[in-house]
């Protein structure tokens, strides 16, 4: 007997509202997020990549934050904005697929280069004065590649797992993307093993992440402790407070959607969890990073002088 999801050649994006006028206000406050978030990001990375002072390892995993948070952001909002605006709310099998393939791959990457930069947080603490050898340029980019090549594999798992499954009622997805919980919502029978492969890959993806990185902030406690000053401990600490911040958003609202059991998904709420993970914290990352950070305050001085200068 043919599989039913063989049949379906489209799916229906609801959206957040069907009311013209809100979408009309969506619209501009997506496009104002999404345009904050290209420029944040971007001027980040080119202040890493021009500044020397910022040619460190731990501005090396900012700036491939800031870049992947660019490719994660530009899986979403652009059709957001498209379906605020367009009577057609339809997304092709095709697309939906492709759009869930990126999605998953993006966020477990972004899982791993968490824990890298929490791993890379503990070397600068911990040994200071050997900071630049026990972090060489070969292990960060290493890290970064492991990083992305873990996130797409396990993608690839939970795509071919998820598009297999018999969507045997209608096509509408009571979302704003594909993503795993309305998905399931459409399948008219989720077998354990499907279960099973989504508890694999929230063990792999995000608790094994999270546990390297309480781990590493276990290290960073104690290392912190043994300096004699509270000056120095402050100083510290103020170096991993804003990955610290990052990783608490990022994580929990990860964990809050797919930590679940999928009897207990709840659209409407995890539609605006899944928001803040997609289409915000992109936009948030280069102001957490930015803010309270005197590096990078002066990198952005000296280019906007320069910009001055040319001018």
């Amino acid at each position: 007997m043919e599989r039913r999801n063989h049949t379906v050649t489209k799916f229906i994006l609801l959206g957040f509202t069907r009311d013209p006028v809100i979408q009309l206000v969506l619209f501009v406050v997506f496009l104002g997020v999404y345009s904050v978030t290209l420029l944040g990001n971007n001027i980040l990375i080119t202040l890493i990549c021009n500044d020397s002072r910022l040619h460190t390892p731990m501005y090396f995993f900012i700036g491939n934050l800031s870049f992947l948070d660019l490719w994660y952001s530009s899986v979403y909002t652009p059709k957001i904005l498209v379906t605020c605006l367009s009577e057609d709310k339809s997304i092709s099998f095709e697309g939906c697929v492709t759009q869930f393939f990126f999605s998953a791959g993006l966020a477990y990457s972004e899982c791993y280069l968490l824990a890298a930069m929490a791993y890379d947080r503990y070397m600068a603490i911990a040994n200071p004065l050997l900071y630049a050898q026990a972090m060489p340029r070969s292990l960060c980019i290493c890290l970064v590649v492991f990083s992305y090549i873990g996130g797409f594999l396990n993608a690839i798992i939970l795509t071919s797992n998820t598009f297999t499954l018999d969507f045997c009622g209608d096509n509408i997805i009571d979302d704003f993307f594909c993503d795993v919980p309305p998905l399931v919502k459409l399948a008219c029978d989720v077998r354990d093993s499907y279960q099973c492969v989504l508890y694999f890959l929230l063990a792999s993806n995000v608790i094994a992440p999270t546990l390297l990185i309480l781990a590493s902030y276990f290290f960073i406690i104690a290392a912190i402790l043994r300096i004699c000053s509270t000056e120095g401990r402050l100083k510290a600490f103020s170096t991993c407070s804003s990955h610290l911040v990052s990783v608490t958003l990022y994580y929990g609202s990860i964990l809050y959607i797919y930590s679940r059991p999928s009897s207990s998904y709840s659209l409407e709420r995890d539609k605006m969890v899944s928001t803040f993970y997609t289409v915000l914290f992109p936009m948030l990352n280069p102001m957490i990073y930015s803010l309270r950070n005197k590096d990078v305050k002066e990198a952005l001085k000296k280019l906007f002088n320069l910009s001055q200068a040319s001018v």
